[in-house]
């Protein structure tokens, strides 16, 4: 089974539109550090689905060593980061474009939440992601409109 070490950015991402199973349903078990959980229980937003958090309090870990990045990442993506190395992780499952960029930049093997769609739906697992892609894009999540809609555009799905 493969390692996903979860960010804030991310998981935000798939709890407002229900979607939070995928990632153990495309890729495996996820996880994320104590920095992630601290983030999401502080994160403030009509829509997001607190629900869900207990089941991910059971998935926080704690890093044990040094959180060397801290000074160029958020708190949240460096100590992720940091648990993907601690691990030995498959996969940083991250929609923050600077802390992607540094972590490939060092090795990290990173997927994003369209990353993640696209393979569930490939996978059958979703049977479109026009709906999901809208609800992000309504709750002003930092996915630009006409990447969206190329996307939706390639799995013949009608663009926002």
């Amino acid at each position: 089974m493969k390692i996903v070490i979860a960010d804030t950015t991310s998981l935000i991402s798939l709890l407002l539109v229900d979607k939070l199973d995928l990632i153990e349903k495309s890729i495996g078990q996820y996880f994320i550090p104590e920095a992630v959980w601290n983030e999401l229980v502080n994160y403030s937003n009509p829509n997001f689905d607190l629900r869900n958090l207990p089941e991910i309090k059971n998935h926080v870990l704690k890093i044990h060593t040094k959180n060397y990045l801290h000074s160029i990442m958020d708190l949240g993506e460096s100590e992720a980061v940091t648990l993907y190395n601690e691990m030995g992780a498959d996969f940083l499952l991250t929609d923050d474009n600077k802390a992607r960029q540094i972590a490939e930049s060092i090795g990290v093997n990173c997927i994003g939440s369209i990353g993640l769609l696209i393979k569930s739906k490939e996978n059958g697992l979703l049977t479109e992601l026009r709906n999901i892609f809208e609800i992000w894009f309504n709750n002003g999540r930092y996915f630009s409109k006409s990447l969206l809609n190329e996307i939706l555009k390639k799995y013949d799905e009608e663009l926002i």
